[in-house]
């Protein structure tokens, strides 16, 4: 629903859900940093309400009244608990998605933009993948749970565009890192979790020591860039077919090429060992970017040195506080 001011200039209310979050507080900076007339945003963590109960939900649309929404929330999490609660992933992720997405079309909300992941494609694909190829065939049956509810997503975007004329869509990101990450080293994900190994191998003067051969290649997109990438999609991509938000194939890189550009950042000069007894994963998951390059050619992306070196320095700032 539009909203208009006392001089009839059109008003937005920008309601991201799970907006404490690695992406949500990038969001958070970045519309800090660029704002406009007539946006009010809110940022909504767990305290505002339990998104999985359809009455909380629709109190807090009550409330806010948003005219657009980034939906970022979801029940998320490792390898380990994606296999053992499969249940629990999809229902809950289902439940989630269902109140957001009824109350944005009862609330005639403007825009609704939803993250996928791109761990949710099917398990046996070719590369580059690209969004024409989600739902081509079943995901890895370790996070099915998950990858399924996170489906629906993209499903449901068309049928309410069908039968309701809703303007929801969804945005695809490769591997998301920065400030406010979580920098756990069991639980993290891949460069906060080497930001965190080599800050304590620096203080233990023990060698830095990455699990396996460090020869697997990854698209890894700076949580800033994401952000922005983010709010451009909402005021400016009208389609409800997903868009992949990720860097150029080019700038896909090895895992030891990351632990390099960390061990430089965190100014250590111990040792680097490969421990390849652990197991290396996917050699690749490479993402193609094309309809979004369509879209912004010239969109410059923070490069992988610069983004790892604002992570390790917010990190080292943020060291009590940060999540570890």
């Amino acid at each position: 629903m539009t909203k208009h001011d006392a001089n009839g200039n059109v008003k937005s209310t920008i309601m991201v859900t799970g907006g404490s979050g690695l992406v949500g507080s990038a969001i958070k900076s970045y519309s800090e940093s660029d704002p406009r007339d007539g946006e009010t945003w809110i940022f909504l963590s767990s305290k505002d309400g339990d998104l999985r109960d359809r009455k909380e939900t629709d109190a807090i649309f009550d409330k806010y009244k948003p005219t657009h929404v980034i939906h970022l929330a979801a029940k998320v999490g490792g390898l380990f608990a994606n296999m053992k609660q499969k249940v629990e992933f999809y229902r809950e992720n289902t439940l989630i998605n269902d109140n957001i997405m009824e109350n944005c079309r009862l609330h005639k909300v403007a825009k609704l933009v939803s993250m996928l992941s791109t761990c949710i494609f099917p398990d046996k694909t070719t590369y580059p993948i690209d969004e024409t190829m989600l739902h081509d065939g079943p995901p890895h049956p370790s996070n099915e749970g998950y990858a399924y509810a996170k489906r629906l997503i993209d499903t449901m975007n068309r049928a309410y565009a069908e039968e309701y004329g809703c303007n929801f869509t969804s945005i695809i990101p490769t591997n998301i890192y920065g400030p406010g990450d979580n920098f756990s080293i069991q639980n993290g994900h891949v460069i906060p979790g080497l930001i965190h190994k080599c800050y304590r191998a620096k203080e233990d003067g023990t060698p830095f020591t990455i699990w396996g051969s460090g020869t697997p290649l990854r698209q890894f997109i700076y949580s800033r860039d994401l952000a922005e990438l983010t709010v451009w999609v909402m005021r400016e991509y009208h389609s409800p077919d997903p868009i992949t938000l990720s860097v150029d194939e080019s700038a896909e890189v090895a895992i030891k090429d990351v632990a390099y550009a960390v061990a430089k950042a965190m100014k250590f000069e111990g040792e680097i060992k490969f421990d390849t007894e652990k197991a290396d994963g996917q050699f690749k998951k490479t993402a193609c970017n094309k309809k979004l390059r369509g879209l912004r050619p010239d969109y410059k992306f923070t490069s992988m040195e610069d983004g790892v070196q604002k992570a390790v320095d917010w990190f080292l700032a943020n060291y009590d506080t940060a999540r570890k």
